[in-house]
């Protein structure tokens, strides 16, 4: 098939792919109780994105169809029954206090939605910093000092990008633990307590991360995403040891993107500090474009810290809408992959030796990651490895160009940073 004949094919495969309702369905018993997922509509008829829990604690996803005339709530309860066993949990036990930093740039409207859902957390004591990162109005000052004064703490951050301003908020918090989420979540009311509570019962833990679920399938290209995974990690709790290296993650630990995302971590606090924090040439708002989360993942565990991921943490993430946000996010996210393995041997030299002798299974890494996914039909959004819509050539090509451009947009980044330090010495001087 030509070039433009393909395109035209994904276009249209694309445009075809319809919306999906989000609800989450909690078994207790004999009894099953449906709500919509945040922000969404009741459940009618139709495809329905099914979070399942178990006591209030998510178990799995499924993707259920609701015919006309039917009963949401007992038709996808039965599917989950059968599908979803039951689960054993432990108790979570006592979180220590716990700080959230949220950088901003110009979105008042989502960071609003944010921090409702970040004040209603169950944890007993923590506090929350905004970092608002170089902006340009005085609109996330002038919302947190109308709404959110006195429960809300605010920062301004003039250097740009996603590192820099997650610094800034680390030297401000005063948590034993300090967590990192986005202005485009809604977190469950207990994401906090069971993001922190794994610090207290393991004093070697340095990172933990937690669950993502989309808030909205509304569009093609929300669906696409969360059809190939998204950024979910499973429901099985995982703990990553540098003492004993997961037998099958043979490129241990720099494939960090396993580990979880930058939307739903936390650290303790003095460990991420003790490692410099996050390297301010990475990150979105930089021209390396990303890998900055991943970035802090490899140094916590280089430093021989455990990382925990739990998918009882949970955060619902308001993904991308259109074609071309998936074109910017999949050349970001080659470019931070690149650009964060920059960063680490810059900063680390040490790691270089173990990194050259994983160098020939990270290519094998790399051209998988990249590799064009063809399978179609079944799965459930957000299940890994199965996918409902095949992914576009041309999200696999922007994606392999970004890591070409990662290692010098990380030079490039860090210039600028240089530059801009530059800048305000002067500043200061005169």
């Amino acid at each position: 098939m030509a070039r433009s004949a393909r395109a035209q094919e994904e276009i249209r495969r694309f445009l075809d792919i319809g919306a999906v309702q989000v609800a989450e369905l909690d078994l207790d018993g004999d009894e099953a109780v449906l709500r919509p997922g945040p922000g969404s509509p009741p459940v009618t008829h139709g495809e329905v994105f099914v979070l399942v829990r178990r006591g209030g604690r998510p178990v799995g996803t499924l993707l259920g169809r609701v015919p006309e005339g039917a009963d949401p709530r007992a038709v996808l309860a039965e599917r989950a029954r059968a599908e979803c066993g039951p689960a054993v949990f432990g108790e979570p036990g006592e979180p220590p206090f716990t700080s959230v930093v949220v950088a901003t740039r110009e979105r008042a409207g989502q960071l609003a939605r944010a921090l409702d859902s970040l004040l209603a957390q169950d944890h007993p004591r923590f506090e929350i910093v905004v970092v608002d990162n170089a902006p340009v109005t005085s609109e996330t000052r002038e919302l947190i000092e109308r709404k959110y004064a006195e429960r809300v703490r605010y920062v301004c951050e003039p250097v740009p990008g996603l590192a820099a301003a997650h610094n800034a908020g680390l030297d401000a918090v005063g948590g034993e633990v300090v967590a990192f989420t986005d202005d485009d979540v809604v977190a469950d009311p207990r994401w906090l307590t069971e993001l922190s509570a794994p610090f207290a019962a393991d004093a070697g833990l340095g990172c933990c991360t937690g669950l993502i679920l989309p808030a909205r399938l509304t569009t093609p290209a929300q669906v696409l995403l969360e059809s190939h995974g998204g950024f979910a990690k499973g429901f099985t709790p995982r703990t990553y040891d540098p003492a004993h290296p997961p037998g099958d993650e043979p490129l241990f630990p720099f494939t960090a993107g396993r580990f979880g995302s930058g939307a739903n971590m936390a650290f303790r606090t003095a460990v991420l500090r003790s490692v410099g924090g996050f390297d301010p040439a990475t990150g979105a708002g930089t021209a390396a474009r990303g890998g900055d989360d991943l970035y802090g993942f490899v140094r916590v565990l280089a430093q021989g810290h455990r990382l925990r991921y739990t998918p009882y943490a949970l955060v619902w993430h308001h993904h991308r809408e259109t074609w071309r946000d998936l074109e910017t996010q999949a050349y970001g996210y080659g470019a931070g992959l690149t650009a964060y393995l920059t960063a680490v041997l810059v900063n680390r030299p040490a790691l270089l030796p173990a990194f050259l002798a994983r160098l020939p299974r990270g290519l094998a890494h790399a051209r998988a990651l990249t590799a064009v996914r063809e399978a179609e039909g079944g799965g459930t959004p957000g299940d890994h490895d199965v996918r409902t819509h095949p992914w576009p050539r041309r999200l696999s090509r922007l994606q392999r160009r970004g890591m070409l451009y990662g290692p010098a947009g990380y030079v490039k980044a860090r210039r600028a940073l240089r530059a801009t330090a530059r800048y305000e010495t002067a500043r200061g001087a005169r």
